[in-house]
């Protein structure tokens, strides 16, 4: 199957602006743009003279005329809408296996949603083996080559260096790539953890911890900045917890790129702390890069 940018739509604010960041996605990245309407029929809270027929029809024209709205403004975009029936948190991630990434919309502070609760968002970000986008209704109104901004509309890339991923840290670098901007790599650290129980902090060895943090992400970044030579890259190594860096970065950003360890078994956390963190608090579309 083709690749992909696949698009979950439910005829929300935050989905109608996933589908708009999607499209220029999918320009940028010279693939086709696929809109999914995820149907889920509940007869039980059915008006009496409103037939299930007659709801399906109306939830047939969420993708059908978003497809048309998106072929106006982008032609050079090859777009295709389809409706599937199911619950949203399973469909979802099953659609994303044949997309190159999966897009959908997020409210914020109150999760991960644009599937009527953010429950369903949440699960379908913990349970998609591919890169998922989530973007914020704002964003739609924004545009990230606008006159005088583009220094301001950076990609920014969380990076664990004690645990670095490939996938993780190839996707941010392309994204900054194929946008011709700067990508703002932000690494987080802590004082040894003696200090929190009261003990006088040494400036010196902090100020050495600093020096091998920062040659340690330098380290890491190497490789990459050999492969992408035309990517101007700025490390950002700072004390403090990364998530709190992620969200100030978030402020000026195109993207924000984060890594999610793949965990297959049903039981504990699918979502790390930072990730779930800048999920529910970064301004700009954030990535979630799935990775072992």
């Amino acid at each position: 199957m083709s690749r992909t940018v696949t698009v979950g739509l439910d005829g929300s604010q935050e989905s109608l602006a996933a589908a708009e960041w999607a499209a220029r996605e999918a320009r940028l990245r010279g693939l086709p743009l696929r809109l999914v309407n995820v149907w889920e029929p509940q007869p039980y809270i059915q008006a009496p003279l409103l037939g299930g027929e007659t709801v399906q029809h109306w939830a047939e024209r969420i993708p059908r005329d978003t497809a048309d709205e998106l072929r106006l403004r982008h032609p050079d975009v090859e777009i295709t809408a389809d409706q599937v029936a199911g619950r949203p948190g399973t469909v979802l991630p099953d659609e994303a296996r044949g997309a190159e990434l999966l897009v959908l919309g997020s409210r914020g502070l109150s999760g991960v949603a644009g599937f009527m609760v953010g429950s369903v968002g949440m699960a379908t970000v913990a349970n998609t083996e591919r890169p998922v986008v989530l973007v914020r209704a704002e964003e739609k109104a924004k545009d990230e080559r606008a006159p005088g901004s583009t220094a301001n509309r950076r990609v920014v890339l969380g990076l664990d260096t004690e645990h670095p991923d490939d996938s993780v840290i190839e996707f941010a670098f392309d994204a900054a790539a194929r946008r011709a901007t700067a990508l703002y790599v932000f690494h987080g650290w802590n004082l040894p953890p003696y200090f929190a129980y009261g003990l006088p902090a040494d400036p010196r060895m902090k100020a050495q911890l600093a020096v091998q943090e920062a040659d340690s992400l330098a380290e890491t970044l190497r490789p990459w900045r050999q492969k992408f030579p035309a990517v101007e890259v700025v490390e950002r190594s700072r004390s403090g917890r990364p998530a709190n860096h992620l969200v100030g970065a978030s402020r000026d950003a195109a993207l924000v790129v984060v890594g999610r360890r793949t965990r297959r078994s049903p039981l504990g956390a699918h979502i790390g702390p930072v990730t779930h963190a800048v999920l529910h608090h970064a301004t700009s579309p954030v990535a979630v890069v799935p990775h072992d």
